[in-house]
């Protein structure tokens, strides 16, 4: 026991470090989501190539909000303008977006393969892992 003591007594600096790091990992696990923009597909608002964090705990999603999804296995980046129940024209067209869905669109329409061009043109709820923070 007196060697445990001492063994902790000499090392006692290395619990800050530690303990920050396994906070940081819990709240990147639970709470935070760091995300890399691949294109300019956000621009101007989002810049290609910059890191964007997210939180993964956020209440009713909104028109307007820029949300991180999956999609056929990749991340996305896009925003929001259609939520459940609204109507969205498209290839002259109109939808009503389904409940618990989102009709999304890149700010930058001339370089976002994004709600215009999928087949399936709807992001379901339980596809989004983060809403922008800021």
């Amino acid at each position: 026991m007196e060697e445990v003591m001492k063994l902790f007594k000499n090392n006692r600096w290395l619990l800050i470090p530690i303990l920050s790091s396994l906070l940081l990992l819990v709240l990147m696990k639970t709470v935070l989501f760091l995300g890399y923009v691949p294109t300019e597909s956000m621009e101007p608002t989002l810049k290609k190539d910059s890191f964007i964090l997210g939180t993964r705990l956020y209440g009713d999603l909104t028109d307007g909000d820029i949300i991180i999804f999956e999609r056929d296995g990749r991340l996305l980046v896009k925003r929001i303008t259609a939520s459940g129940g609204e109507a969205v024209i498209r290839n002259g067209i109109t939808l009503i977006v389904p409940e618990n869905c989102y009709y999304v669109r890149g700010d930058n329409a001339n370089h976002s393969y994004d709600s215009r061009f999928w087949s399936d043109p709807f992001v379901k709820e339980s596809s989004i892992k983060a809403k922008l923070l800021g």
